[in-house]
Formats: C-alpha cells, structure tokens, sequence
C-alpha cells in the first residue's frame, strides 16, 4: 500500500484546502458574532422589581371577573393608609364604571389589564395596539385618566407585547412575588407567600375577587409595616431616568457617564 510522504504535493494540497475551510468558518463566526450578541441583549422584558435599597414595594391588584371583594378590599387599604395599582380589563371596567371611579376616589391608580384578557402572544402588533386603546379609552372615559401600565393577561408575553406595549407609552409590568391567591389555598398560604422572603422594589401580586383576600389582606399589610417598609403604587415604584433591566425582570438606574475632565491644556490667546 502507498504511503503519502510528508512533502508530497498531494498532502500539501489537502493541508492548503483544509487551512482554508478553518479561515472560512473562523470569517463566518466573527461576523455572525455581533448579530447574536444583539439578539441576546435586545430580549424585551418587563419590569418584575427594582433595584433599590429604600424599604419600598408595591403591591397590585388583577381585576378581570368578580367584584365582591373590591369594597372590603379598598376599606381595608384605607386602614393602613396604603396606596396602590389595580390593573382592570376593559370588560370588567365597563361592568362596574362606579368601582371603577371609586378606585381613583380613593387615591389608586389604574393600570391596564388589556380589552378583553387574551393571550397576548398570539396577537398580531396591531391586534396588541387595540388591546391597549379599547381599554385605555374605556379608562379615561370614567375617571378622565389614561393609563400609563400594562400588565398581560396571565402574565404572557413575548418581545412584541413588551415591545409594542412600551412604543405605546406603556411600561410593561409583571411581579415577583405572587399571593396565588387565584387557587384558593387558604388564608395562611397566602400570608407564607407575601411574607416569606420581602426586599426592597418587589411588586406583590393579589387578584380582587380571590377567596380569602379580605382575611389574609391586614395580616399581610401588618406584616411589611412592621417590617419598616412603605407601600406604594407601582409608577412611584419605578425608576425615573435611564433605566435597564436585567435577566431577571428587576430594574435598574443606569450608571451616569462621567463627565470628560477639564482640559489643562491652556486655551489659545487670541
């Protein structure tokens, strides 16, 4: 059998073409490189809590289907003197306009919930555009305010709904610290979950017409005042300025540019 020598022309012409597809997909890879670095850091998230070290948070309410509970709920939060956002669908803020009002009344600010609680992932851009409008018009319509949140139905969304939410002039909102008040789990359950690790910028999330709203509500509100931190609603919870979001959904400041040092090198006499 032949054996290829070391210096053979043939070895040498293999060597060239392999040398040459290494360079090739080296090429490839560094102007791929950018493209995918730009898709990893242009991900759309919302805001599930902010970076902050005042003992501040907020805590949200969902409102989609019942209102049972939405009086004894407001009673409640003027007990403590807490303030806070109630995120409405469109369809429940026209069944109930006179809660609606009261809400505002009362000192809570209003976010969107959408029109009428879909999957907003599986809408087109201008189908979330719509969402958005209908709700916020119905909004403005009885308390004279647009809304300036947006909270998706079932917490879904992709880079579109965040996206279209924010050219919109939304702020897109989540949370990070969820009741599941939704499954009705008792009372004791929903205080373990609000209470059992708090810090500071988280957002709670509760549901208006849950099951034992009314009963785990003060023991909650108990606990974060007696814990030193202040409620608030979610706009006063978010960051003013230029702002980014990290992978977990938590907000940030960005860090300020320095400015450029004095020139020392003296001016020109003119």
């Amino acid at each position: 059998m032949n054996k290829l020598r070391l210096d053979s022309p043939r070895l040498k012409r293999w060597s060239l073409v392999l040398a040459l597809l290494v360079l090739c997909g080296a090429y490839v890879s560094m102007r791929e490189a950018p493209a995918i670095m730009t898709a990893v850091t242009t991900r759309e998230l919302p805001v599930y809590n902010v970076d902050t070290e005042e003992k501040v948070l907020s805590i949200s309410f969902d409102a989609a289907w019942g209102c049972a509970n939405t009086e004894g709920i407001l009673d409640i939060l003027d007990q403590y003197g807490v303030k806070t956002t109630f995120f409405l669908v469109g369809f429940w803020a026209e069944k109930y306009p006179e809660l609606v009002a009261e809400l505002v009344a009362r000192g809570h600010e209003i976010g969107n919930h959408s029109a009428t609680h879909p999957h907003m992932s599986q809408l087109s851009q201008a189908q979330i555009r719509e969402e958005l409008r209908q709700c916020s018009e119905l909004v403005r319509s009885i308390t004279g305010k647009p809304t300036t949140l947006f909270r998706p139905p079932y917490g879904e969304y992709d880079d579109d709904v965040v996206r279209v939410s924010r050219e919109e002039g939304y702020e897109c909102v989540q949370w990070n610290v969820d009741s599941l008040d939704w499954k009705n789990l008792g009372t004791e359950s929903m205080v373990k979950k609000c209470t059992k690790e708090v810090n500071p910028g988280d957002i709670v999330l509760f549901h208006n017409d849950s099951k034992y709203i009314l009963e785990a509500l003060p023991q909650i509100l108990e606990y974060y005042t007696q814990a030193g931190y202040k409620i608030i609603p979610v706009s006063q919870l978010l960051l003013q300025g230029e702002t980014w979001i990290d992978h977990t959904g938590k907000q940030h400041l960005s860090t300020p540019t320095p400015a450029p040092e004095p020139s020392q090198t003296p001016a020109p006499t003119v």
